[in-house]
């Protein structure tokens, strides 16, 4: 068979995006990671299929209509009436800086389950991309290690990108133990830098890397903004791919679009066999990554 497509697993959210330093109106957006991800690898000719829990009220009819707008597969979510789709707002400070102000999630235990899972998708496609966003729901969690087992026996790359958002946890401790659990799992993995250094306890680069060794991962990414992103093969000497430089709008979703962009080339390209296809890759995801901070909005910017 030849295998074809990402598959991304996670939950639609819709942003709400502050306009104005009131914060009291807003600009409504498709987001969250997962689903940032499942557009990028679309836009980027990639097919894409999205896996998640949707609603039938006007909130969940507005994410199904842009799933399908991005060109995203959506044949394998499931939709019941109960579920009521997670609300990011994002305001604006006194500089006009915008901030993550709270997440909302009115129906929280309304997740994909791991009998919801089709295996025939994991069969077909190359690649399964999950992030941390629902890992702290227990149902969400078996669902992703169902996921993964899927994965391995369909002989499909897994990818995971940690993507913390420290306020969806009970206590730091339990998010770091629950993300560190999920890395020996994964063939790829992308950190940004702080969360390396809050994974690994560390606060240096090397140090960190070092630590992340144990788990044996073949492909280490770990971005830094503007600046660029360190890469690394098990068993190589790390690499430092310097960023882009452009007049940015706004980063939302620049690490998800990097991260579309390394997904998009380990499709199309394979593997990476050595450290000069290591630096193609990455610097590659820093171009994609960079142009999605042009635009006001995770998407906006990316119409590549």
């Amino acid at each position: 068979m030849n295998k074809q497509g990402v598959i991304s697993l996670g939950e639609a959210f819709v942003d709400y995006i502050s306009i104005d330093k009131s914060n009291t109106k807003y600009e409504k957006l498709l987001g969250g990671a997962t689903v940032n991800v499942a557009a990028g690898t679309s836009r980027l000719g990639v097919p894409s299929y999205y896996l998640c829990k949707l609603g039938t009220d006007e909130t969940s009819q507005f994410v199904e209509q842009e799933l399908k707008k991005e060109n995203i597969n959506i044949e394998f979510c499931i939709q019941t009436p109960n579920k009521k789709i997670c609300g990011v707002y994002v305001h604006l400070n006194e500089n006009g800086e915008r901030y993550f102000h709270s997440y909302i999630n009115p129906t929280p235990n309304e997740v994909l389950t791991e009998n919801q899972l089709r295996r025939e998708l994991f069969e077909r496609s190359k690649i399964f991309y999950f992030g941390s966003g629902t890992l702290f729901q227990e149902s969400a969690k078996l669902t992703t290690r169902k996921a993964i087992n899927y994965a391995k026996v369909s002989n499909t790359l897994i990818a995971f990108d940690a993507n913390i958002r420290l306020k969806r946890w009970e206590s730091e401790d339990q998010c770091r133990k629950t993300v560190l659990s999920f890395l020996p799992f994964a063939d790829i993995i992308k950190l940004a830098e702080d969360e390396l250094y809050f994974l690994t306890e560390t606060e240096k680069m090397d140090d960190g890397i070092k630590i992340l060794s144990q788990w044996k991962i073949p492909f280490v990414f770990i971005t830094m903004g503007s600046k660029g992103a360190y890469a690394a093969l098990y068993n190589e000497k790390n690499i430092f791919v310097p960023g882009i430089e452009v007049k940015a709008v706004d980063t939302t979703g620049a690490g998800d679009a990097f991260m579309s962009a390394l997904l998009c080339s380990f499709h199309e390209k394979g593997n990476p066999q050595d450290l000069s296809q290591l630096t193609e890759y990455t610097q590659y995801a820093n171009q994609i990554g960079a142009i999605a901070t042009t635009k006001r909005g995770s998407l906006s910017a990316f119409n590549i």
